[in-house]
């Protein structure tokens, strides 16, 4: 599959999709749910940092020399709260966020499946060739919106189904386990709570009631 590039790189390329023929995920409890990035049960642990969900590591992705947002934002408990809290910041994102976007989300998707190899990737292979595409009400790019009455029909970019599916097809060929470690994407200052990013390895917390976000204090 060939590799994406970000928003700013690309013209602008809307999809239609008919729901029959593709994979839809919007709410998390839903059947395919779990590919959505707000939802639970796939932390992840970033230079011994726990978080919480793909979706908050996203979002502090967004504050590489903000160190005090970034640790508001991966000490909440809801995705929803983490996308909040954040907002209030955007104007400090780093400057390249547009172009970089694409790469970090990639990198998210990527430590996600690797810290839950088992779990994450048993889901994106259950969804074997179809297309992915991710239902939302306001966002064509990382998403689909429904269009017409019947709901049949969905246009958009859809970049986080295009890049789930990237990873799929990576996922498919991985015989020797290759990808359960995470090199940091090329890009600069690419830092949490203030260190440079290392290299994510497959992770299992041994007491996930304590362990939650102990690294944040």
């Amino acid at each position: 599959m060939t590799s994406m590039t970000s928003q700013s790189e690309t013209p602008t390329i809307l999809r239609t999709y008919q729901r029959a023929d593709v994979v839809v995920f919007h709410k998390t409890k839903e059947s395919f749910g779990g590919l959505s990035n707000m939802a639970s049960g796939f932390p992840l642990r970033v230079n011994g940092v726990r978080i919480l969900t793909s979706e908050a590591l996203y979002q502090a992705c967004r504050f590489p020399y903000l160190p005090d947002v970034q640790r508001e934002i991966i000490g909440q408990h809801s995705p929803m709260t983490a996308k909040m809290k954040s907002k209030p910041h955007r104007k400090e994102s780093r400057t390249d966020w547009d172009h970089v976007r694409t790469k970090v989300m990639r990198w998210c998707l990527r430590v996600k499946l690797a810290q839950n190899y088992e779990g994450f990737g048993r889901l994106l292979l259950a969804t074997e060739d179809r297309p992915i595409v991710e239902q939302s009400r306001k966002d064509d790019f990382w998403g689909a919106k429904v269009v017409g009455v019947t709901d049949e029909t969905l246009i958009g970019q859809n970049i986080l189904g295009r890049l789930l599916m990237e990873l799929r097809e990576q996922l498919k060929s991985d015989t020797t386990e290759a990808l359960k470690a995470v090199l940091p994407p090329n890009i600069p200052d690419f830092l949490l709570l203030g260190k440079p990013v290392e290299t994510v390895s497959e992770y299992r917390a041994t007491h996930p009631s304590t362990d939650r976000q102990a690294n944040l204090l």
